[in-house]
This record gives C-alpha cells, structure tokens and sequence, in this order.
C-alpha cells in the first residue's frame, strides 16, 4: 500500500486522461459511455428480471417489491448521492493534474462511506416500524419485511460497491465495469432462479440472491481499490478530514443527496396513492418503470460517462470542449428514445406477457394495466427523459448540483404529485390517472432541465468572455 504523498498515476491513467482531454470528442464519448450504458441496460433486465420473478410468486408480492424498492432506494440515496458528487470532485482533480488530491479524496470519501453503513446496519433490528413509520399498507409489511431488512445489507454493500464503480468511471475503465457487472448480474440471475422457481421460495430469498452477488462486487472493489501504489487506492494516511479535501465533496453532494432521498420519497408517495386503484396498480407502476428503464438506463449510462468527461475538462480548463460533450450528448439520448419509443412499443405485448404469469396462472387484466400504464409513461419518458439526462450531465459535470436537486424536485413534488391528487379528486379517469401523470411529470421535468441549462449555459459563455 502506497505512503501517503507518493500519489502518481499508473501509465494507463496517463493516456486516458490525455485522451479525454484532447482526443476526438465523439470518440472519447462513446469510449466512456458506451460500456457504461450498456451496464445501466444490464442493471435494469435485472431489475425487470427480479419483477418478473417476484410476480411468479404473486401480484401482491411484485406490489411489494415495487413500493418497497423505493423506501430502499431512500436510504441507498445517501451513499449514492455521496459517491456521484465527491467522485465528480475526485475527477475534478484528475483532470487539474492533482493526483495527491485525488488520493486524499478518494481515501477520505470511503471512511465516510463506511460511518454511514454503520449506521444503516443499526437500523435492520428495527425495519417493521420503519415500514409502518412511512405509511408501508400491512399487507406489504406481512409479505415484505424480511425482504426489506435483507435489501438494507446489500445497500451497505452498494455504499462502497457505488464509489468503486465511479471510481473506475472517472479513470476510463467502463470495460472492467461492464465485465465485472456481467458477472454479478449472471450470479444473481441463476441464484434468484433457482430460490423461486427450483425451491419455490418466497421474496425474501430474492434479497438474499442479491447480498450474494453483490458480495463478490464488494470483494472485488476491496481488492483494486487497495492494490498498487497510485493515485486511485485506499491509503489509510492519506484519510483527512481538512476543509481543502472534504469541503468540496460534501458541498457537491449534499444537494445530490436530498434529490435523491425526496425523488424516492416521492415515489413512495405516489405508490401509496396509487395504491387507491387497488394493490396491482403499483405493481403496474413499477413493471412500467423498469420497461421504461431499459431505454432510460442506456441514457443514463451517456449522462454517468458524460458528467465525467464534463468534470474532467472542467479541471484542465477545457470549457468549450465541456460544452461540446453536452450538446453531443443531446443528439446521442434523443436518438436512443426515439429508437426505444418505437421498439418498446412494437414488443409491448410479449413483454408484458411475462409479468402478468405467476404460480397463480396467467392474468390478462394485470397485463392490460401495465400496458395501459407504459403507453402513457413511454410517451413522456424515451425522448424528454433522455434529454434531460444529457443536462443532468451537464450541470453534474459543472458541479451545479443545488440546480438538479430543484429540477427533480419539481419532478416528483411540483410535476407528479399535485397533479395525481387533481387526477384522483377532479376527475373520474382511474388508474389511467397514473399512465398520465407519468407523461406529464416526465415531459415538464425535461423542459425544465433544458431550460436551466440553457441558462447555466449563457453564464458560462459570459463569464468566458469576461476573463
């Protein structure tokens, strides 16, 4: 393990920054994004695998799921949001040349990061009253308790599991990403098959599949976070909880955090509001969402590299090739939702097929409202969606987080609540109301967005031209 001030970059970090620094933009953005909007891609058919899955069990128990992932996705927001502001600073500092920083911050971020796990752990003994705490129906605690308790440990893994993935996407290493996430997503895959459908287990053992793979990420992270002797590994002496080194981490990340925490909250929101039209319209909601999520996560996957590449230019005082990995980014997302609208679409059916078949038999009724749901969502999701990535991108990358924070806010408490509540109490439309909302939220959010980063935009040109 390296001294602490003997920070320096292997030969392979050396290229990849001269290469995302001067090299073709177009080229460096698919090189980074490519293999990482392929692993959102992955991460989302496993998610739509574990549904597919937990509806085999029962409709009630892929409601469970769906309103349960979300008070997870809560508490998992912490460590994520901490992880997507303070590795932007990190590459901040890589691409400034501050391989001594880089050190520092990386090795003081993780202490952070294992305070917080500690204090999630405390929380498992007590998850029944956290779910009634937040409003959880009893019938989703009777099925989903244990789940929920499992799934807290996996997040503690995610904690770390998280700040190594950005990590190595901030140093261009999106292959070892893909290939390392391949292989959990497989492990988790034929675990979870043969828990429910060889065993004929319930959620719970959904949970457990998920700790087991996601193990082996955390053991693999421990292995090259600690190895050699570079800027980008764990040294116990470079730990330092000085203004300088953790000020602007915490600064970047606190706004990521509470979008994170309120976005999720919001959902759960939503679920429970949905919950009126009976228990198997949140789990349509949620079926819908991970449909959705195979084209948004391939957009997301071009906004995580793009906030990257964005920072690091940022760092070496490259504004004009940061503004043009932006308006790159705009083209690329809107042509993937147009090409994910109209493919999404055509194999709605057949799709939707899978989820509505459990151990109870096939329901055409369940199929229809998640067809009826996805319609309305995808409208709203597949083009505005991806442009709004290509902006979150853009103000991550300009570290312009207290802007996204008031952008998704407005998503889920400005653009998706208020109008739900008029839906269900104006009007007499049903769980149609929830397909809409979907499409409103979503389209409003991306003007919006757009409408800041115009903005962001315009003050940096000015403030180009002032200096």
């Amino acid at each position: 393990m390296a001294k602490a001030g003997s920070a320096k970059l292997s030969e392979k970090d050396r290229k990849f920054r001269e290469f995302a620094l001067t090299g073709n933009l177009w080229s460096v953005i698919f090189y980074v994004c490519v293999p990482l909007a392929f692993f959102q891609f992955i991460n989302h058919l496993f998610s739509i695998l574990d549904t597919m899955m937990a509806s085999h069990v029962s409709a009630v128990a892929v409601s469970a799921v769906a309103y349960l992932s979300q008070l997870q996705s809560m508490i998992a927001a912490v460590g994520g949001g901490l992880a997507a502001g303070s590795t932007l600073k990190i590459s901040e500092a890589y691409g400034a040349g501050d391989y001594e920083m880089v050190k520092k911050r990386l090795s003081t971020l993780l202490t952070i990061c294992a305070a917080i796990a500690l204090a999630v752990l405390l929380m498992i003994p007590f998850a029944p009253a956290l779910l009634r705490f937040f409003g959880t129906p009893e019938d989703f605690i009777a099925v989903g308790a244990r789940y929920f308790s499992i799934t807290l440990f996996s997040t503690v893994l995610n904690f770390f599991n998280n700040v190594y993935i950005a990590i190595e996407r901030s140093r261009g290493n999106s292959r070892r990403i893909l290939k390392l996430n391949l292989f959990v997503v497989s492990l988790k895959l034929v675990i979870t098959a043969v828990f429910i459908y060889g065993l004929n287990a319930d959620i719970t053992m959904i949970a457990v599949a998920t700790v087991i793979s996601q193990s082996f990420l955390f053991i693999m992270a421990v292995k090259n976070l600690t190895a050699g002797d570079n800027a980008f590994t764990f040294n116990r002496g470079s730990i330092l909880f000085r203004r300088e080194v953790v000020s602007p981490m915490i600064h970047i990340s606190l706004p990521v955090i509470v979008e994170k925490v309120a976005f999720s909250f919001g959902k759960t929101v939503v679920n429970s509001m949905s919950k009126n039209y009976g228990s198997t319209t949140v789990g349509a909601l949620g079926i819908s969402n991970n449909i959705n999520g195979m084209v948004t996560g391939i957009q997301n996957g071009f906004q995580d590299g793009g906030s990257s590449i964005i920072s690091q230019n940022l760092g070496a005082g490259n504004t004009k090739r940061a503004l043009g990995t932006f308006w790159r980014l705009v083209i690329v997302n809107a042509s993937i939702g147009a090409v994910g609208l109209v493919v999404m679409n055509v194999f709605l059916e057949p799709i939707t097929w899978l989820f509505a078949n459990s151990a109870e038999g096939f329901n055409e009724e369940f199929q229809q409202l998640i067809m009826h749901v996805f319609r309305y969502e995808a409208i709203g999701g597949c083009i505005p969606l991806g442009i709004n990535s290509a902006c979150m991108a853009l103000l991550f990358g300009f570290g312009k987080t207290k802007l996204t924070l008031v952008c998704n806010f407005s998503r889920v408490f400005i653009f998706r609540i208020p109008i739900l509540w008029a839906l269900q109490n104006f009007t007499t439309l049903g769980s149609e109301s929830v397909g809409i909302v979907m499409a409103a939220s979503n389209t409003l959010t991306a003007m919006l967005s757009f409408a800041v980063a115009m903005l962001v935009i315009r003050s940096v040109k000015k403030k180009e031209k002032t200096t």
